[in-house]
């Protein structure tokens, strides 16, 4: 394929420190796009890798001219650089998928037979059998997903994180919105476009470490929450409020033992009011905390991502023209 020429499908992949799964996510992933009769390109964006990756993508890019690597200069998330990927995309479709096999391959000939025959603009992976997760795993997704549903909206597909199928227009769209911490499962759905799902069986990752630890798992809750909605502050409000309401009860109740005369001298009650309303004031803090977090990002202004290398930059590059 000539990098001249504009795929009809790309693939973006971020990776992080895989470099035992890309051997393998290689022997998956190109029959599959071979068998489609589809120009492509695959995407990987190493997002500042600090093992072997670099130079594993670098050989299997010799043996594989659709393979195109685009580098940042530092680890900047996942969902960032899945952005990174899909602001350099050129296809008229764009698939994303993670590079651990959990989601597989061959899912993706089903998503564009789907998109073109229906119109879609989206088509979401929705996992229909999670057998292969840990029972905590599985919990967590399924609190995680009930709790976005009820803060953001009902549109936020069950079970379907970030394997998906986009048109052009949906990439553009995306694009084009400012977000500074972006949350794509939930902001693929809020565009409002026509989407179908696919469902699939989600498989145990083929090699490696899971990249999104319990610490992420978390941080990603929060940046949904906070990213799409004011619900918590809102919370915070109604607990203070709740707060002052408990007090005022308290206080008459210890006024009226005072006038009967039967005040006892107590501190454990007193120690449990002054603790529930102390981590009352924090979580509240910390609620309106992450706002302001948020705010000043978006002040400061900074990239969220660094590219320092586009193959398909310095394919079309003349020879001895300077970066």
């Amino acid at each position: 394929m000539s990098v001249d020429l504009l795929p009809g499908l790309s693939v973006v992949v971020p990776v992080f420190n895989e470099e035992d799964v890309l051997p393998l996510f290689a022997e998956r992933l190109r029959p599959v796009l071979d068998g489609l009769g589809e120009s492509y390109e695959v995407l990987t964006v190493d997002d500042g890798s600090r093992d072997a990756t670099a130079a594993v993508l670098e050989r299997m890019r010799r043996d594989w001219p659709q393979l195109r690597v685009v580098r940042l200069r530092r680890n900047a998330g996942h969902q960032n650089a899945l952005t990174a990927g899909l602001q350099r995309a050129r296809g008229r479709y764009v698939v994303s998928i993670d590079v651990d096999l959990q989601d597989p391959p061959e899912v993706i000939a089903d998503m564009l037979v789907l998109a073109e025959t229906e119109q879609l603009d989206v088509v979401h992976g929705v996992r229909t059998d999670r057998s292969t997760d840990s029972p905590f795993k599985r919990w967590t997704a399924g609190l995680y997903y009930r709790l976005i549903r009820r803060v953001v909206g009902a549109s936020v597909p069950d079970n379907a994180g970030d394997f998906r199928l986009l048109s052009r227009t949906a990439v553009d769209a995306l694009t084009e919105l400012p977000e500074h911490l972006p949350v794509y499962r939930l902001l693929v759905p809020w565009l409002g476009l026509p989407s179908g799902e696919v469902p699939y069986a989600r498989e145990r990752r083929a090699a490696g470490r899971s990249k999104y630890p319990l610490a992420k798992m978390i941080r990603l809750a929060l940046d949904s929450i906070t990213g799409f909605s004011a619900a918590p502050l809102r919370v915070a409000t109604w607990l203070g409020s709740a707060g002052i309401v408990l007090c005022l009860v308290l206080g008459v109740a210890v006024s009226a033992a005072y006038l009967w005369g039967t005040v006892v001298p107590g501190w454990t009650s007193m120690f449990v009011a002054l603790v529930f309303l102390g981590a009352l004031q924090l979580l509240c803090l910390g609620l309106l905390g992450e706002y302001v977090a948020r705010i000043f990002t978006s002040l400061q202004g900074r990239p969220a991502y660094v590219v320092t290398f586009d193959s398909a930059v310095t394919a079309r590059r003349p020879a001895g023209a300077s970066s």
